[in-house]
């Protein structure tokens, strides 16, 4: 095997480390990628998405929104397809026949199996029994959206490639007016894996909580689900083995996996043989609910951005892997920068126990981040916090996990005009950030700027909106300088006093990917 194929195989390796899959070709000499060494940093040219189902309320408006922002060197070509997870056919071939057919529909499409046309005349891109597309991408920069209401909403499973692939984005918000998890829930769609955290679930009896797994091959996943409590790992019944089919989504009730009632669990999900995407939808009877994505892996040091400036109050769920104990430093990033909460200085976690910690009114009417350290960052931690605004009797939850940082790039989707705050921190250092707001779903002119935040604190920047905004839009973060930057995004609205709302942390979107030069020598990897 020659040098040249060995190098374009560790670039196609490294693709796949990114995204899931992936696909490369020899790097264009002419392309737009920086050059680092040996290296060039050139866009995904393939990836993919899965979106869990969004609710068993047959009072569920559930909005699907798809970007991909514009990537410089990124080809000229390409597709972004979601489908109904139980009903995927040939998506190439599918995408090439849909992308003649949306040229002629609106911006939106209804998901709803079986729609017929609106009364402007609209096909739109309705899911069937052929696989047709759910939701597809016309153009990067711009938005598109669809529609599907109640409890027949699907999950979603999607492939980005081309010019689409390299920072494609899907979100799904649903709002649900009365009943167990009344509220905003919202959750970023992410790519499938073989191992996820979920500290802050719950299998007590005010809680209904799912765990949602999502298979998107043709073969069938294996999957284990351990739960830990505050006394060790839980008992559980049928939580080995569960088989996913393929092309399926599978929610599992979590109080069905154990006897054990308990307040504040610690979801580990194992895939044996296969991958899923996975996520935690937490619905509760008083206090609406929310999606709980996973943690970022575990780690001696975490930052969980974004937490909102009137949270009534903010109660921390951590978990460390293992037998050994740690006693976690707590600090809060405040726009004046660290601090330390008063009676929440340290927190100790035994090994292999779930640990829960109140820590009330935590922002008092700032923006503010958590950030936790164990001792030389040497024992392996997983968090999550669950928050709570508004008055006793009229409150809403949301969860805020450990997220992974914005590297180069990030996009909150579903943006609207009001009821939208993006927070941004830089724990360590300072760090200079570009935020973009694409062009409305309906019509509106990007606007762009740039934002200095300053080391160890947390912001609520004023982020821009499009000139003659119509619909909702699209808000890309970009490190230009400095960091680590951690970022998240808040949505909000008042339904008959509650204040609904949904945060999701911004986790870089994996975007670009360095691939060694043709002619760099990987004669070491010949056996």
């Amino acid at each position: 095997m020659n040098r040249t194929t060995l190098s374009l195989i560790a670039g196609a390796t490294a693709l796949a480390a990114v995204t899931g899959f992936a696909a490369v070709s020899a790097p264009d000499p002419d392309a737009a990628g920086k050059r680092t060494g040996a290296a060039a940093t050139l866009p995904v040219e393939r990836t993919g998405l899965l979106c869990p189902r969004p609710s068993t309320s047959d009072l569920a408006e559930t909005t699907y929104t798809s970007f991909t922002p514009v990537t410089e060197g990124a080809d000229d070509k390409g597709t972004a397809v979601l489908r109904s997870a139980a009903q995927q056919s040939a998506p190439d071939e599918d995408a090439e026949d849909a992308e003649g057919e949306d040229e002629k529909d609106g911006e939106n499409a209804s998901a709803d199996e079986g729609s017929e046309k609106d009364d402007k005349g609209d096909k739109g891109a309705e899911d069937d029994e052929g696989g047709k597309p759910v939701l597809q991408l016309k153009e990067p920069g711009k938005p598109v959206t669809a529609e599907a209401d109640g409890a027949d909403a699907p999950a979603l499973v999607g492939t980005a490639d081309g010019r689409f692939a390299s920072g494609w984005t899907v979100q799904q918000t649903t709002e649900v007016t009365a009943g167990t998890g009344r509220g905003l829930q919202g959750v970023a769609c992410s790519a499938a894996d073989t191992q996820f955290w979920f500290p802050g679930a719950s299998t007590a009896d005010s809680r209904t909580d799912y765990i949602h797994l999502t298979n998107p091959d043709d073969s069938a996943a294996v999957v284990d689900i351990e739960l830990y409590g505050k006394d060790g790992e839980l008992e559980t019944t049928v939580g080995e083995g569960i088989t996913v089919k393929p092309r399926s989504a599978e929610p599992v009730l979590l109080s069905t996996l154990t006897a054990e009632k308990q307040t504040d669990v610690t979801v580990h999900v194992v895939v044996r043989s296969g991958r899923v995407g996975a996520a935690v939808q937490a619905l509760d009877d008083e206090t609406g609910g929310d999606w709980l994505p996973a943690s970022a892996d575990p780690s001696g040091r975490l930052v969980l951005p974004g937490i909102p400036k009137d949270a009534k109050a903010v109660r921390l769920v951590a978990f460390t892997p293992g037998d050994a104990d740690v006693d976690l430093k707590v600090r809060l990033a405040a726009p004046s920068g660290l601090i330390t909460p008063a009676g929440n200085e340290t927190l100790h976690l035994k090994g292999g126990m779930t640990a829960a910690f109140d820590l009330g009114e935590l922002t008092r009417g700032e923006a503010g981040s958590l950030v936790l350290t164990a001792p030389d960052g040497s024992v392996p931690v997983v968090a999550a916090v669950r928050v709570l605004r508004g008055e006793e009797g009229k409150q809403e939850s949301a969860f805020i996990p450990a997220a992974r940082p914005v590297e180069t790039r990030a996009t909150a989707l579903d943006n609207t005009a009001k009821g939208t705050t993006l927070s941004v921190t830089a724990p360590e250092g300072g760090a200079e950030i570009q935020v973009t707001a694409s062009a409305g779903t309906k019509g509106g002119t990007p606007q762009t700027k740039t934002y200095s935040i300053k080391s160890g604190t947390t912001q609520d920047v004023a982020a821009p909106v499009p000139a003659g905004l119509k619909g909702s839009y699209a808000l890309t973060v970009e490190t230009q300088s400095g960091g680590p930057v951690y970022a998240s995004r808040t949505l909000a609205s008042t339904e008959g006093g509650v204040p609904y709302f949904t945060v999701q942390p911004l986790p870089d979107d994996r975007g670009m990917v360095a691939v060694p030069d043709a002619s760099e020598d990987l004669s070491v990897l010949q056996r």
